[in-house]
């Protein structure tokens, strides 16, 4: 009877056993289907500025400079007419968030651009590439002309809901999404959604044929493009950038 006891006893251990090994293999099966995060690509980490350019130039001028982990755009003093020095990501991007933060100076003026094609004829990154706008919204005229030229906005298309901006000398954190795929853009400032729009035709080429680009023939004609950090003539900086493809 003793014999027949420690028998059962000794069965019971091994199948305990192995139904614990059993639930750890589920376990660790279970986690291996996990799908993994998608991954963010740093354009821009504040230590060079070896993802970028200047748009139809094949380097970068001395405008451009590396303080404190940014990237800040002097102007020069005597700017020569007709010469900008909008920087351009070297690659090119369709479905995407954008994240960055940026500050601009006092009464300043800048932008960030998608879907900028670099051409020859064309000798501003605008004429290509919508722009969401980056201003001063207190002491920039641009801030008294509409709403769609405020901060945050889809320039000249589409308004912020509020204005979210932060008082100068302070950073501003800005995401840009924009997805072909599902046809909708948007734009969080500072960590609120304050734009939002469509991105494919019909309703963006309605929202182009009513705004000041509704004859510049390739005006936001590009899924695919370049991402871009406009000259205005003004001081601005940018840091903090990544992009995560959709």
């Amino acid at each position: 009877m003793r014999k027949l006891l420690c028998l059962f006893l000794a069965l019971f251990f091994v199948c305990s056993c192995k139904q614990k090994e059993t639930k750890n293999k589920v376990v660790i099966e279970t986690k291996a289907k996990t799908v993994p995060q998608e991954e963010w690509k740093v354009l821009f980490d504040g230590t060079n500025l070896d993802n970028w350019t200047e748009y139809l130039k094949s380097s970068i001028s001395e405008n451009w400079k590396l303080e404190n982990g940014a990237m800040v755009f002097y102007p020069p003093v005597n700017k020569p007419k007709g010469v900008s020095y909008n920087l351009v990501t070297k690659s090119e991007y369709t479905n995407f968030v954008l994240s960055l933060e940026w500050q601009i100076s006092e009464g300043g003026n800048s932008g960030i651009f998608w879907g900028v094609k670099e051409k020859e004829r064309l000798p501003e990154a605008y004429q290509t590439g919508p722009e969401i706008q980056v201003l001063d919204n207190v002491k920039h005229p641009d801030a008294k002309v509409g709403t769609t030229h405020q901060a945050g906005a889809l320039y000249d298309m589409v308004s912020p809901s509020k204005d979210v901006t932060k008082p100068i000398g302070e950073w501003n954190s800005c995401q840009i999404m924009v997805n072909h795929k599902t046809n909708k853009g948007n734009v969080v400032l500072n960590g609120e959604t304050i734009v939002e729009f469509p991105v494919n035709n019909p309703e963006w080429g309605v929202m182009v044929a009513k705004s000041k680009f509704a004859d510049w023939p390739e005006f936001g004609k590009y899924a695919t493009g370049k991402i871009g950090l406009q000259d205005h003539g003004d001081k601005v900086a940018f840091r903090n950038i990544k992009i995560k493809e959709l």
